[in-house]
Order: structure tokens, then sequence, then C-alpha cells
């Protein structure tokens, strides 16, 4: 297949190079904000350290998280214009789970709004295995565009 084709002509491997690089930063950030909110839940309310991983996870979201996704979408849905996915039963169900990771991130941001005011909704335990999500569905979305099997 030609990758020169399309409205992005020469500059298709470039934005695929661009994606491909934001999804690393946006895997990176989607990985760390769970393991901040698991030490951050064992601190002490109000304390040096709380206030220390609020200012941390803030950060995080804004300046990780925020423009990784912001960029990963434009940069993937330019892609996929591009080379017509859309027609592609791999794609749909790449997409669906970049859906999700966007809502896990969404929920994510609610969750480190939570811990902020002080709640401490979920446990530890449970937050840690809610922090395999991302790597399971990464995994997942490689395999879809590698491997392309259906």
């Amino acid at each position: 297949m030609n990758d020169y084709v399309g409205f992005l002509g020469a500059a298709y491997p470039w934005v695929k190079a661009g994606h491909l690089t934001f999804v690393i930063f946006w895997m990176a950030g989607l990985f760390m904000l769970p393991r901040f909110y698991v030490y951050h839940q064992e601190t002490t309310l109000g304390s040096p350290e709380d206030r220390a991983w609020i200012e941390r996870e803030t950060r995080i979201r804004k300046i990780i998280l925020t423009p990784a996704i912001a960029i990963v979408w434009i940069l993937g849905l330019m892609l996929a214009f591009n080379v017509g996915a859309w027609s592609e039963g791999w794609f749909h169900v790449k997409l669906l789970l970049v859906i999700a990771l966007s809502g896990y991130q969404g929920w994510l941001g609610a969750y480190g709004k939570k811990l902020a005011r002080g709640e401490r909704p979920l446990s530890g335990k449970t937050v840690r295995m809610l922090n395999e999500i991302p790597g399971i569905a990464a995994a997942l979305i490689v395999v879809l565009v590698i491997v392309r099997p259906f």
C-alpha cells in the first residue's frame, strides 16, 4: 500500500509518527495518574503530602493528559479519513477502545477531584486494579492495528 495517498500526501508518515508519539504520552499519563491516586489515598487529609499529591495530579492532567488526548484524537481522525479506515472492522473495534479510554480519562479526572475534596470512595486495591485498564486496551489496540484480524 502506498502511504502517500489521500489528502495528507507526503505528510502522512509525519502525521502517523505524531499520532504514535502522543499516544505514548497519553498512555504514560494513563499509567501514572491512577498510581498517584493509590499513593494519595494513603495520605492524611489536609497534610502537606496530601496537598502535594493534589498538585501533582492536577499537573499530570493539565500538562500531559489533556493535550495528549486532544492531539491523539485530531491526528488519529486525520489518519482514519486519509486511509478510509471507516469501512474496516478492526478500526471500529479500535475506535470503540479509544472512546472507552477517553471515558476512563474522564473518570480519572472526576476521581482526582474527589480526592482533592478529601473523599476516598475506592480502596487502594480497586484503584490498583483500575490501573490495568490502559495496558489491556493498549495491547488490544496494537494487535488490531498491526494484525488487522478482521
